[in-house]
């Protein structure tokens, strides 16, 4: 939650009245961001990794505590970590790639959906890929771990019904942090291909989460 995507949700909830807890595995970034987006309302910063299931059912805890309950859960944590070829990709990226994009979502949902189909309703938004759909060569782990997670949409969709609504989001080339790793001749190739003629903005995806957030989403 402390840049890219995931801060353009959290500026614009904060806007539209939601009290918000960011989560990132940098601290000092989260808690950066959350002393510039503090003046439009109600926002914490936690330290949590994903990928550690203890960190993040201690996380989940604390929300609660702090702020009595958890309405929306927007799962933004991805990473696509760049390698020579698929020969060349370790163990060690391949899990985390996947534990990152997949595992982490997985058990956060789980915890936070029992608790809003107890609660009587609730939101969640995951944050796929074109990629689950058209992987590149250079992003096959990622693609596959989010090619899982646009299946876990519609499996927790069918279990948290009908109090949660599950919704999923599926951004192309966005200009986040990872797309400082691009090389110039695949932003070139996208300014190419894409209709606009150039990569996304993180602010021109979140009134899409925000449209499903909120009852104009309602069904």
């Amino acid at each position: 939650g402390a840049q890219g995507i995931g801060k353009a949700c959290a500026e614009r909830f904060l806007e539209s009245g939601a009290k918000v807890a960011i989560w990132d595995p940098d601290i000092t970034l989260a808690v950066n961001t959350v002393e510039e987006l503090s003046s439009a309302g109600e926002i914490k910063a936690y330290d949590v990794d994903v990928t550690n299931v203890a960190t993040v059912d201690d996380a989940v805890r604390q929300v609660i505590a702090d702020m009595d309950r958890i309405d929306i859960l927007v799962n933004n944590a991805g990473m696509s970590p760049l390698y020579e070829s698929l020969s060349s990709v370790t163990e060690d990226l391949w899990r985390k790639v996947i534990d990152v994009n997949l595992t982490g979502p997985f058990r956060l949902s789980a915890l936070v959906g029992e608790r809003m189909k107890g609660a009587g309703g609730g939101v969640i938004i995951n944050v796929s890929s074109t990629a689950s759909l058209r992987p590149g060569e250079m992003e096959l782990p990622y693609g596959i771990a989010k090619a899982g997670i646009n299946n876990l949409t519609t499996g927790l969709a069918r279990s948290l019904a009908p109090e949660v609504r599950v919704n999923c989001l599926l951004p192309g080339p966005f200009a986040t942090d990872i797309s400082d790793a691009w090389p110039p001749e695949l932003v070139a190739w996208m300014e190419r291909t894409i209709p606009a003629r150039r990569v996304g903005r993180p602010d021109e995806i979140v009134g899409a989460a925000l449209l499903l957030a909120s009852d104009a989403g309602s069904y």
